[in-house]
């Protein structure tokens, strides 16, 4: 099942250039998050690293969509001191046809430009946190998106990620020379990251505003991704673990973010994918028994969940396990790919 998964991605990105972010037409203008990286690394922990070569052409053309070199996205941000950072930009500029009327809604009540608007709706889709405050510039309303003038920690860990999987994939094809020019884009990502996304005053990872030239104010679930890739120093690891437990961690797992503000990417929802980042990320740095509480209590709240319902279900409400997770723009999923699967990877790890 893996390997077909992989194959369908792949054939996506040759097909089209990146992973749109929906198989559908009108979702030709954005991509998913890359995460296709990790696909191919999970794929070949299975079947071998000879896998790396075989999805280098694929893993290539979703770095040079990225990168802005075969389409005409503005996805690339370059920094002051010349170092290079992402953003998540679409490349349309009209109201979503998808969500048509949300959109022209929004856009008048934000009386702002009709084009700056939808296209920063059509960029917070692209992000997978539709909707967020983090993407907010007054941190409340989603007439005031701008997530176009923000550089997101989660997606740039992804792009490093994928800069390490084709440094891996370039040495099983026997160019050395192209791995190491990817390792060293790896490199200066990671340098990046670590000098622009992290907030020494919070003890937490951020995103950052393009043109305040400072980090955001929101902090996110998104801020555990650095560790999740083993990007952070160690040192970093000890005020993070403390803002985690103060801030985040409730009782049926952690929080997305730290504000009610009725969009699903916020509190009090907490999402599968999140809490294995989370995890994951903590084990890597020796975080074991935190790792484990918090797996604990996102598996308690799936059991309970699906006892009284008899369903799996794509979001929860972490903060009061009695109430259904709500908010964003369409009614709440019954049954999930990632709530399955993180379930499952979880209760095989820590299950009693």
């Amino acid at each position: 099942t893996i390997d077909n998964m992989v194959k369908n991605f792949a054939y996506l990105i040759n097909e089209i250039g990146f992973i749109p972010n929906g198989n559908r037409t009108y979702y030709l203008s954005r991509s998913q998050p890359p995460y296709f990286s990790l696909m191919v690394e999970l794929l070949a922990g299975i079947k071998g690293n000879a896998e790396y070569a075989i999805y280098l052409q694929s893993l290539q053309q979703e770095y040079d969509y990225w990168m802005d070199k075969t389409k005409s996205t503005k996805h690339v941000v370059k920094m002051n001191d010349g170092s290079v950072l992402n953003r998540y930009y679409d490349q349309g500029d009209q109201p979503r046809p998808e969500s048509y009327r949300q959109d022209v809604l929004t856009i008048k009540e934000s009386g702002r430009k009709k084009s700056s608007v939808a296209r920063d709706l059509r960029s917070g889709a692209e992000s997978g946190w539709d909707f967020s405050t983090r993407w907010f510039a007054d941190g409340r309303n989603l007439a005031t998106i701008e997530t176009t003038n923000i550089i997101p920690v989660d997606l740039n860990c992804l792009l490093y990620h994928l800069e390490t999987v084709l440094a891996k994939a370039y040495m099983e094809n026997g160019n050395l020379m192209k791995e190491r020019l990817f390792q060293q884009h790896a490199e200066r990502r990671k340098k990046a990251i670590n000098k622009y996304l992290w907030s020494a005053a919070n003890g937490w990872y951020m995103d950052y505003h393009i043109q305040k030239k400072r980090l955001t104010s929101e902090l996110t679930i998104a801020g555990m991704t650095p560790f999740f890739l083993a990007i952070a120093p160690a040192n970093r690891m000890e005020p993070s673990v403390k803002l985690l437990k103060e801030k985040f961690l409730h009782a049926g797992g952690l929080t997305t973010t730290l504000k009610r503000s009725g969009q699903q990417w916020d509190a009090p929802n907490g999402w599968a994918p999140l809490q294995y980042i989370a995890v994951q990320g903590l084990e890597n740095y020796g975080q074991k028994e935190l790792a484990r509480e918090i797996a604990s209590r996102w598996m308690k709240l799936n059991i309970s969940v699906y006892r009284r319902t008899g369903k799996l279900m794509e979001k929860y409400n972490v903060m009061d396990e009695g109430l259904e997770a709500g908010g964003g723009e369409y009614p709440s999923q019954d049954g999930f790919g990632w709530t399955n699967g993180v379930l499952m990877e979880l209760m095989g790890r820590y299950g009693d």
